[in-house]
């Protein structure tokens, strides 16, 4: 594992170790500017108009529910994964990987047989939603995901059971949607990431609340909260081609977590956002072997 080196945003404070690569440190000032206008500036909604794709039909407690699901352009696309990778992090229990949705509201509709059910719409990126069609394994994927959304969103108990419509790609109308626009430039959230073989004690360090994005195709940032510390002094952290170990001084904090991406772990670099008590950690990616 090869250390990444600690950079403080304000220069002025920096805290260094190792090399200085001028394009990561306005990658993470850039990040930074990002973060702080995203938590401070009020998201804006845009309209999409769904396209159908297919549509389920189960039930709940309350009678038929059928689900649309649809696809939009603007709706992100989840990360670039293969269906292998994917499955090998799902058999591991990684939660890292998301699906980004957008789930409708209900709306009240009639059956082939005129009689009155519920139907939601949930819509996936477009490029996404043709990879799925030609994937059992994707489809199935997205249909559990949106149904235990709407069971969330809307506190329902869905069947787990279903089964897709023939020669029917939705039920009732389509309704526009509002969705975020005014979302983190180019980042796409992958969510949190377990962290496997690290238990801490009662009176041990605690494991800090670790967030990823992926900035661009070949880079992949992070935020490590660390309300306890002021600044980097005492941080160490070591970053393996798909592992991330931090550890905190005097043993407040310690985190090791797997990556769902192989990392260039000589070219990382990371800062320390004084200001926000965040450790933000640069990771460009290694290319995929053809």
């Amino acid at each position: 594992m090869a250390d990444s080196k600690l950079l403080v945003p304000e220069l002025t404070e920096a805290e260094t170790i190792g090399p200085e690569t001028a394009r990561f440190e306005e990658l993470l000032l850039q990040a930074s500017k990002e973060l702080q206008q995203a938590q401070t500036t009020r998201p804006e909604s845009t309209q999409i108009q769904p396209q159908p794709g297919f549509c389920i039909k189960t039930n709940s407690s309350e009678g038929k529910v059928f689900i649309n699901i649809c696809h939009s352009p603007s709706i992100p696309p989840p990360a670039d994964v293969t269906e292998d990778e994917l499955l090998q992090m799902l058999e591991e229990d990684h939660a890292g990987f998301r699906i980004p949705m957008s789930l409708g509201e209900p709306h009240a509709e009639l059956d082939a047989k005129g009689q009155g059910c519920t139907a939601y719409d949930v819509a996936v990126n477009s490029d996404f939603y043709r990879r799925m069609q030609n994937s059992d394994f994707l489809r199935e994927l997205v249909v559990t995901i949106a149904r235990e959304g709407l069971e969330d969103k809307y506190r329902l108990q869905l069947n787990p059971e279903w089964r897709i419509l023939k020669n029917r790609p939705f039920l009732g109308s389509i309704s526009q949607q509002n969705i975020r626009s005014q979302q983190r430039p180019r980042i796409q959230e992958l969510g949190n990431l377990p962290t496997p073989g690290y238990r801490a004690a009662e009176t041990g360090p605690e494991k800090p609340h670790l967030n990823l994005w992926l900035e661009a195709p070949d880079l992949l940032l992070a935020e490590i909260d660390l309300p306890k510390l002021d600044g980097a002094m005492g941080l160490s952290l070591e970053l393996g081609e798909n592992r991330l170990v931090m550890g905190g001084p005097q043993q407040l904090y310690h985190l090791d977590a797997c990556i769902p991406l192989r990392i260039n772990a000589d070219e990382s670099k990371a800062a320390f956002h004084r200001k926000r008590k965040q450790l933000m950690v640069a990771m460009p990616l290694l290319s995929v072997p053809s």
